[in-house]
């Protein structure tokens, strides 16, 4: 039998873990490499949509998922008031379905649940990268060189994966023109998770208001988990975060203020919101692939950046270890994954921005009315066929000889 080939990973997030789960489906030997010091999720909640879930079910741990969170569907869009402007129609009229399911689940869990999917993959916390070298897809292999407290490593293998999140390091390496530098959007987001069984209990609900965006899903029997995204210059902090962003939704429908003012401050954060809006000009680099936030950060007003993260992960095993395993040359097997990712989410950043000047981006006053004015007149049918576009997502078909491991090792 031949020696199985080697992968290493930068970042163990949602992206990471799901390609180290996908390579380890595989059959490939997965090093995951993670700056912090254990690994972990920093965040809130978030709401996987059918794209998201079908990555989940290709890992074999969408049922896993759906236990951690809670099972709901997307209403629609309202205005700052509350009145509707776009209400989708229930779960399974006019292939709404695709559209209206969503999970919420807290963002934690999620990470627990793909930790635990990660195979037989080691797992390395405190590596800071300090240098990549992307390899030649038909000859040299991939390099990655790290810190941490026993000094400087170096680690090659067959394919290096950066999943090291919109601040890529990685990234930076790879390309460093200032043509694929991150960007700051002139947006930021509260998030939250509220510890109340009452409240914004019916479906996932998006409200529109002047320059901002609120919105809310269960993502437990006990707990919803909301947002609130709007205009706010870059790097500035309020002295009294939860004061400020009750000031910013004051008088806004009775659902968004009883949720913000169930807030603990100590559970509430906020982070500016950047992307990449030009994308990059490839996936892949010599042996490496960028996934995830690393390869196309984009605006939050889809939801899609960790969904099509999910997706990234599957896609690593499938269009690339299985391929390559049963006789496909590499460079061939990057291009084809390349040619299926990149296009797709490109389309989906490019959607993120333009629901975001249709939506959250437009002020108050009159372009306020004739936004809410257009919004309406739209039906619902076009709507959700506009949707299940982008989330109808199949993954590639399964090898018939890759196994499932099931548990995951700390590397000491």
């Amino acid at each position: 039998m031949s020696e199985r080939r080697t992968a290493t990973i930068v970042g163990g997030g949602l992206a990471g873990l799901s390609a180290a789960s996908s390579l380890a489906q595989a059959g490939w030997r997965v090093l995951v490499l993670e700056r912090a010091a254990e690994f972990g999720e920093v965040g809130a909640g978030l709401a996987i949509t059918g794209n998201g879930m079908a990555a989940l079910d290709a890992l074999g741990v969408a049922a896993h998922v759906r236990s951690a969170g809670y099972e709901t569907f997307a209403a629609g869009t309202r205005d700052r008031r509350g009145r509707w402007l776009l209400r989708i129609p229930p779960v399974g009229t006019d292939g709404a379905a695709a559209v209206n399911r969503v999970c919420g689940v807290h963002r934690q869990r999620l990470h627990a649940v793909l930790l635990a999917a990660a195979g037989e993959c080691d797992l390395l916390t405190g590596a800071r990268v300090i240098d990549v070298q992307a390899g030649v897809p038909s000859g040299m292999p991939a390099s990655v060189t790290w810190s941490d407290g026993a000094g400087l490593h170096t680690r090659t293998s067959d394919l290096l994966v950066a999943a090291d999140g919109a601040r890529s390091t990685a990234r930076g390496l790879l390309f460093p023109r200032a043509g694929v530098a991150l960007q700051y959007s002139g947006w930021t987001s509260w998030r939250a998770v509220v510890d109340d069984d009452r409240i914004t209990s019916a479906g996932f609900a998006v409200w529109w208001g002047p320059s901002a965006e609120f919105g809310a899903v269960r993502i437990s029997d006990s707990q919803v988990y909301w947002y609130g995204y709007f205009r706010h210059p870059a790097g500035q902090a309020f002295a009294d975060e939860l004061a400020a962003a009750t000031e910013q939704f004051a008088g806004w429908a009775p659902e968004v203020s009883a949720t913000v003012a169930a807030t603990s401050a100590t559970k509430l954060l906020r982070h500016d919101v950047h992307h990449l809006p030009g994308g990059l000009p490839t996936f892949v680099c010599g042996r490496t692939v960028l996934i995830g936030d690393a390869a196309h950060a984009m605006l939050p007003t889809m939801g899609q950046g960790a969904n099509t993260s999910l997706e990234d992960g599957v896609c690593v095993g499938r269009l690339i270890a299985q391929p390559v395993d049963a006789g496909m040359p590499l460079p061939d097997a990057l291009a084809a994954f390349d040619s299926a990712r990149r296009p797709r989410c490109r389309q989906i950043a490019r959607r993120s921005l333009l629901t975001a000047r249709f939506g959250a981006h437009v002020p108050g006053g009159l372009p306020q009315v004739l936004r809410n004015a257009a919004i309406r007149a739209i039906p619902a049918g076009p709507a959700v066929a506009a949707g299940a576009a982008v989330l109808r997502w199949t993954a590639p078909a399964r090898g018939p000889d890759t196994d499932r491991p099931s548990s995951g090792r700390l590397v000491p």
